[in-house]
């Protein structure tokens, strides 16, 4: 049976994925809903949500919503034509009634985790930064409990090692889009598993200390924090005083010397860690443009032996 009145309501750029996700999957939407514009700048520029962007370039309109829980003009409709089901994805409000229980399906969410895994606001980040080697996405129907209602679909992915954030981020808006597609192929059966709340952990909001890192760590660590935080601002690294922020970095197995030795700059430099040593690939100095890191390296005219510290 296929649902003829569904909504979709976010804001942010995991929201837009899925919405465009869900869109080639075979989804229509009778209503779209994203929060209202930022602005910036001296003259207040207005820059509409990424979900009003990609709906316009969907040839789709999107309502703005400031508060939604005081939308009297939303709750109306929803109340008078209430959707069978409604999507709630990367809308950063939390949702009440009556938008929790008028759906005849609830509301859905799509999370880049494997629910009870990493609830909260940095499921993607905060895997990376423990070292995972998986992930994964949960579709599951909102309760008042942040991320903790029953899971209607779920699978599993491997990160490569090569991914960063920004990587897996598009990656599991697909799969996502996908499995939650799937999903709802097979209503009016609705097939939904309880949460293990003991099993919970949570993916806290990142917090300046997250964002710097040293040679001083083991080449592993080094590198899956520049690949958590390639989409949050970067990862930096202090050198004589200033940042340098590292976009991009690979795990080389040499044992290390000492922590900041220069091992090799013949193209990318090769930094000691505490335990391994690693290449960096994309490195963009304070104030400067991103640029290669063989570029930097000549830049700074660094050589075989130097210590960065």
């Amino acid at each position: 049976m296929k649902l003829k009145n569904i909504w979709f309501i976010g804001t942010g750029n995991f929201a837009a994925l899925c919405l465009e996700g869900l869109i080639k999957n075979g989804l229509t939407f009778s209503k779209i809903v994203t929060g209202l514009p930022t602005r910036s700048g001296r003259n207040g520029k207005e820059n509409p949500s990424p979900v009003e962007l990609k709906s316009e370039a969907l040839g789709l309109a999107a309502t703005r919503t400031g508060k939604l829980n005081d939308n009297a003009e939303l709750i109306a409709e929803l109340e008078n034509e209430t959707p069978e089901l409604i999507f709630v994805i990367d809308f950063g409000q939390i949702i009440k009634e009556p938008f929790l229980s008028s759906p005849k399906y609830g509301c859905l969410n799509i999370h880049p985790s494997l629910l009870p895994e990493y609830r909260g606001a940095a499921p993607i980040q905060r895997a990376l930064l423990d070292g995972k080697n998986y992930t994964g996405v949960s579709v599951f129907q909102l309760v008042k409990a942040m991320d903790a209602g029953a899971i209607l679909a779920q699978e599993k992915s491997f990160i490569p090692d090569d991914f960063n954030a920004s990587d897996l981020y598009r990656e599991l808006s697909k799969m996502g889009s996908r499995i939650a597609a799937e999903a709802l192929e097979k209503i009016p059966e609705f097939d939904l598993t309880p949460q293990d709340d003991s099993q919970a952990t949570f993916a806290d909001k990142l917090n300046k200390n997250d964002f710097e890192i040293s040679f001083s760590m083991t080449a592993k660590k080094f590198c899956d924090t520049v690949r958590a935080l390639d989409m949050s601002g970067g990862a930096y690294v202090v050198i004589e005083n200033k940042r340098v922020k590292i976009w991009r970095a690979k795990f080389h197995n040499e044992i290390s010397k000492g922590p900041g030795l220069v091992v090799s700059c013949e193209d990318n430099p090769v930094i000691a860690c505490s335990d391994f040593c690693v290449e960096l690939i994309e490195v963009q100095s304070e104030g400067k443009k991103r640029t290669t890191g063989g570029e930097w390296s000549r830049g700074l005219r660094l050589k075989i032996g130097d210590i960065l510290l």
